[in-house]
Protein backbone atom coordinates (compact mmCIF):
# COMPACT_ATOMS: atom_id res chain seq x y z
CA UNK A 1 0.00 0.00 0.00
CA UNK A 2 2.68 2.59 1.32
CA UNK A 3 6.62 2.23 0.58
CA UNK A 4 8.77 3.71 2.75
CA UNK A 5 12.42 4.82 1.34
CA UNK A 6 15.45 3.53 2.88
CA UNK A 7 17.07 7.46 3.37
CA UNK A 8 12.78 7.89 5.06
CA UNK A 9 12.67 5.01 7.10
CA UNK A 10 16.44 6.06 8.75
CA UNK A 11 15.30 9.86 9.12
CA UNK A 12 12.03 7.69 11.01
CA UNK A 13 13.67 5.86 13.37
CA UNK A 14 16.26 8.71 14.05
CA UNK A 15 13.64 11.09 14.98
CA UNK A 16 11.91 8.18 17.33
CA UNK A 17 14.46 7.75 18.96
CA UNK A 18 15.47 11.67 19.59
CA UNK A 19 11.90 11.85 20.78
CA UNK A 20 12.50 8.73 23.30
CA UNK A 21 9.10 7.01 22.54
CA UNK A 22 6.77 6.45 20.51
CA UNK A 23 5.75 3.09 17.81
CA UNK A 24 5.96 4.06 14.45
CA UNK A 25 4.47 7.42 12.26
CA UNK A 26 1.01 8.47 10.95
CA UNK A 27 0.44 8.91 7.59
CA UNK A 28 -3.19 10.92 6.52
CA UNK A 29 -4.60 13.63 3.94
CA UNK A 30 -6.62 16.84 4.55
CA UNK A 31 -8.20 19.36 2.55
CA UNK A 32 -6.55 22.26 1.55
CA UNK A 33 -8.00 25.08 -0.29
CA UNK A 34 -10.79 24.39 -2.68
CA UNK A 35 -10.36 21.00 -3.94
CA UNK A 36 -7.05 19.81 -3.13
CA UNK A 37 -5.16 17.70 -0.97
CA UNK A 38 -2.39 17.99 1.56
CA UNK A 39 -0.42 14.58 3.19
CA UNK A 40 0.40 14.57 6.89
CA UNK A 41 2.90 12.92 8.63
CA UNK A 42 3.01 12.87 12.63
CA UNK A 43 4.46 10.47 15.33
CA UNK A 44 2.54 8.39 17.28
CA UNK A 45 2.63 6.64 20.41
CA UNK A 46 -0.26 4.37 20.15
CA UNK A 47 -3.12 2.92 17.33
CA UNK A 48 -6.44 3.27 17.32
CA UNK A 49 -8.90 0.29 16.61
CA UNK A 50 -9.94 1.40 13.41
CA UNK A 51 -6.25 2.20 12.02
CA UNK A 52 -4.04 0.39 9.21
CA UNK A 53 -0.76 -0.69 10.84
CA UNK A 54 1.83 -1.40 8.54
CA UNK A 55 4.97 -3.11 9.79
CA UNK A 56 8.45 -1.71 8.61
CA UNK A 57 12.02 -1.30 9.76
CA UNK A 58 11.16 -1.60 13.34
CA UNK A 59 8.32 1.07 13.58
CA UNK A 60 4.45 1.03 12.66
CA UNK A 61 3.33 3.16 9.46
CA UNK A 62 -0.09 3.78 10.91
CA UNK A 63 -3.24 5.07 8.33
CA UNK A 64 -6.36 6.16 9.20
CA UNK A 65 -8.93 4.26 6.95
CA UNK A 66 -10.33 7.65 5.12
CA UNK A 67 -6.82 8.65 3.88
CA UNK A 68 -6.29 5.28 2.53
CA UNK A 69 -7.77 5.56 -0.92
CA UNK A 70 -5.77 8.78 -1.41
CA UNK A 71 -2.45 7.06 0.07
CA UNK A 72 -2.78 4.18 -2.04
CA UNK A 73 0.64 3.50 -4.05
CA UNK A 74 2.19 6.37 -2.51
CA UNK A 75 6.05 6.71 -1.87
CA UNK A 76 7.52 8.50 1.38
CA UNK A 77 10.70 9.90 0.82
CA UNK A 78 13.87 11.96 2.88
CA UNK A 79 14.85 14.35 0.70
CA UNK A 80 17.70 17.62 0.27
CA UNK A 81 16.92 19.79 -2.37
CA UNK A 82 19.64 22.93 -1.30
CA UNK A 83 19.64 23.83 2.24
CA UNK A 84 15.63 22.39 2.70
CA UNK A 85 15.01 18.78 3.43
CA UNK A 86 12.07 16.76 4.52
CA UNK A 87 9.77 14.39 3.90
CA UNK A 88 8.79 13.87 -0.01
CA UNK A 89 5.37 12.17 -1.06
CA UNK A 90 5.18 10.71 -4.25
CA UNK A 91 1.71 9.71 -5.71
CA UNK A 92 1.98 7.76 -9.00
CA UNK A 93 -1.79 9.07 -9.21
CA UNK A 94 -1.12 12.60 -8.83
CA UNK A 95 0.60 12.70 -12.66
Amino acid sequence: MIEVTDAASKKIQQNLARRGNGIGIRIGTRTTGCSGLAYVLEYVDNINTEDIEIKQDGFVVVIDPKSSAYLNGVEVDYVRHGLNEGFEFNNPLER
